[in-house]
């Protein structure tokens, strides 16, 4: 989000709020002996094992092969949030992991890795004599690499083994539901719509499949048939997420019923009747000018056209809730507020950058972005430089003010202005900074680490060798050097 009016240190507070999204949730760190992190909540230890919950559900491993566990309350440093955070800004929970109990599955991932032997012997077996045994104990297999994958953040792999236990099994209903899942958290909604598709006509009134596929719907920005999918699940069975996430898709509906409409490949656009005709067009071609150099930059396709909406100021306001600072809201849609403007302004275009580079590094790293790094890279993006407020951030610095990367890796939202000021003003300091002294390939190392479920701070360290601390001195240098 970006504001409009001005604050301390002269920046313009860019707040890229997303509303639907629930708190972050505190998560643990399991360590294993063989370098793998897995991160993960309710971490507990039991009968020589090490259980914890994933998306995926309740797993467990040998405690043999865990080196240490790290908790969220002993760490001096927050996380993003879980696994199932971390993916895509999804605001509803995972559909329940199938229980498996088979004796391949239990075998499919041990001593913290998966038994690719194991699976390809099972595969062979399944191929020479398709039984409901074999193809169950396939099943059972590659589900159980799949969600081992889904814990230590490896997205890719785990929609492979997912892949393959469908074509052995096109009608598992919890399979077709678990990877359904899987590829709405990658932004993957056309993908997704179809596995569920297929989950509905296997079982019509499961309230889970229509609960996903109402926000497949609403990520392909067909707000009314969210609509309808959410009604049908909580007709089914009552769920607060779906209640919220309704209440929310019938807002966005009922304002956007009259609403006028354009497209381009990587834009579906929605305006409000009060904007110009031109100045929608022009919106689209800023933007498709915009994709194409962000999407070079960032070497970054995202797999969807992104929503755009453009509203009346009061319309924006009452539909996003938005704070009265706000200029701009990117929450999976880029929304607009554009009243009184009839063409292209410079200031709408650094706008529209900086919200469309929201949408490429939430997607990018699957939603496990600390906000600091977001806001810095969308404010470097628009053009937005350090020099005027170089010399305050270094005066702070030196009077040992609080640049606390640490505490800027999670929601600005509850931040008085001066803070959230400081906060911008430090973010874009330390991104220019990276990107100035380093190179934007070193940037996209960092985020495809999140992207595989790395935390920030050790992100930084394996590209950079920087801790928090080490950083926080280098953009001080930095901007010494560049500015003062």
């Amino acid at each position: 989000m970006r504001s409009s009016a001005a604050h301390p240190v002269q920046v313009l507070l860019a707040f890229c709020l997303t509303g639907l999204i629930t708190g972050t949730v505190s998560a643990d760190t399991i360590y294993l002996k063989n370098g793998r992190k897995i991160t993960a909540t309710n971490v507990v230890q039991e009968n020589g094992q090490i259980g914890y919950d994933t998306s995926a559900g309740h797993l467990s491993l040998p405690a043999s092969i865990v080196d240490h566990v790290v908790r969220e309350a002993d760490s001096l440093t927050p996380t993003a949030g879980t696994a199932s955070d971390r993916a895509a800004n999804l605001p509803i929970a995972p559909p329940s992991a199938p229980v498996v109990n088979d004796e391949a599955a239990r075998a499919a991932v041990r001593d913290g890795s998966i038994d690719l032997g194991l699976l390809s012997k099972l595969e062979s077996e399944a191929r020479a004599n398709p039984s409901t045994a074999t193809v169950a104990r396939v099943v059972g297999a590659e589900s159980a690499a799949a969600q081992f994958e889904v814990s230590v953040g490896d997205f890719a792999q785990a929609a492979a083994h997912y892949d393959t236990a469908l074509r052995f099994d096109p009608e598992s209903f919890p399979v077709l539901l678990q990877a359904g899942y899987l590829h709405l958290r990658r932004s993957e909604y056309s993908s997704a719509l179809e596995l569920l598709d297929r989950a509905k006509r296997i079982e019509p009134d499961s309230p889970d499949a229509a609960k996903l596929s109402g926000w497949a719907y609403y990520g392909l920005n067909r707000v009314n048939e969210a609509v309808t999918e959410w009604k049908r699940s909580l007709a089914l069975k009552p769920d607060p997420e779906v209640q919220k996430a309704l209440e929310k898709a019938e807002r966005d509906a009922a304002e956007e019923a009259n609403y006028r409409e354009g497209e381009t490949p990587h834009f579906r656009l929605r305006y409000n009747g009060d904007a110009a005709p031109e100045l929608a067009r022009e919106v689209l071609k800023t933007l498709e000018s915009e994709f194409e150099e962000i999407s070079t930059t960032l070497n970054y396709v995202p797999p969807e056209p992104i929503g755009v909406i453009l509203y009346t100021n009061q319309t924006y306001t009452d539909i996003t809730k938005a704070p009265s600072w706000s200029g701009a809201l990117n929450d999976g849609r880029i929304r607009v507020p554009v009243e009184g403007l009839v063409s292209m302004t410079d200031d709408l275009a650094r706008v529209l950058k900086h919200e469309l580079t929201h949408s490429f590094v939430g997607q990018k790293t699957q939603g496990h972005c600390p906000v600091w790094l977001q806001e810095g890279l969308a404010q470097y993006m628009e053009g937005k430089r350090s020099r005027t407020n170089a010399g305050t951030l270094y005066t702070a610095y030196q009077n040992h003010m609080e640049f606390s990367l640490a505490s800027y890796e999670n929601s600005w939202l509850n931040l008085p202005k001066d803070i959230a000021a400081n906060a911008y003003a430090w973010s874009l300091a330390t991104v220019e900074a990276m990107l100035t002294e380093g190179t934007m390939d070193d940037m996209g190392k960092i985020l495809d680490r999140l992207a595989a479920g790395s935390t920030a701070e050790d992100a930084i360290h394996a590209v950079l060798r920087d801790s928090y601390a080490d950083l926080a001195q280098f953009t001080v240098d930095y901007l010494k050097k560049a500015y003062l």
